[in-house]
């Protein structure tokens, strides 16, 4: 007697799912070193850093086709779709976040402890340098304004110290996050304010942003501002702000060390 012999179709969508995800993951990881490496241009290197989570979402599609293969017809390849997913959504995990948070916080990139009257940065030669020939300019009122709602306890410190003290408490904290020192002006006397310009770069994507800290003399201490103002973008996805609430976090825990 014949025996029938019964062919289970095969999706090809999950091995494909799998294959497009590890190629995601590959193009992400080498282009986030692309991005990190100071001597690239960022524009070009974050451009080449959106191909991964393009491919990642290609393959979450691929996926979702053997899923329903698979669950309609009973074909195989189930396994290649799941690594696919899995791998996918590594990939996607970051930018996801990223876009969550983005949706919640206001379209800003500049963000300054004092709303009324921002420090402003240095027009010498060697800051102008270092930012790269770029003036970061004020955002103006509608932006300072939402960044009050947005922000409200990104605020000023005060110390009870005099200026020349909470200068260098504010230089140290600035060498402590690893900020890129560009000038370091001193208070001059009871009315002089003193400055330092720096550069920071994020955590992540080590992309540079410009800073800026006023330290100003008061009759009771001193007062200290920070202004952090992105350099690429129209969303800092609330960078700006968490940048200087922990610099100013540490010059807070500096100041009590001393005491």
């Amino acid at each position: 007697m014949r025996r029938l012999h019964i062919e289970i179709p095969v999706s090809r969508a999950g091995p494909l799912a799998r294959q497009t995800a590890w190629l995601a993951l590959f193009v992400t990881v080498f282009a986030l070193v692309l991005v990190r490496d100071q001597r690239a241009e960022a524009g070009p290197a974050l451009v080449a850093l959106s191909a991964g989570p393009v491919l990642a979402g290609v393959a979450v599609l691929m996926a979702t086709f053997a899923f329903i293969r698979a669950w309609r017809e009973g074909a195989r390849g189930l396994g290649g779709a799941i690594g696919g997913l899995v791998v996918a959504s590594l990939v996607l995990a970051y930018p996801a976040f990223a876009a969550f948070r983005g949706l919640r916080l206001p379209a800003l990139t500049d963000v300054s402890t004092d709303i009324e009257n921002p420090p402003a940065f240095s027009r010498s030669r060697v800051a102008f340098a270092a930012r790269d020939g770029r003036y970061p300019p004020d955002p103006g009122r509608a932006a300072r304004a939402e960044q009050r709602k947005a922000y409200p306890q990104v605020a000023p410190l005060t110390l009870d110290i005099g200026a020349d003290a909470a200068f260098e408490l504010a230089r140290k904290a600035a060498v402590n996050r690893k900020w890129q020192i560009v000038e370091a002006i001193r208070p001059g006397g009871r009315v002089g304010n003193g400055r330092i310009e720096a550069v920071a770069r994020g955590l992540v994507l080590n992309l540079a942003d410009d800073v800026t800290v006023r330290v100003r003399p008061r009759a009771d201490g001193a007062r200290i501002d920070v202004r952090s103002a992105s350099r690429l973008g129209t969303r800092d996805l609330g960078a700006n702000a968490d940048r200087i609430r922990a610099y100013l976090d540490e010059v807070t825990n500096l100041a009590v060390a001393v005491k």
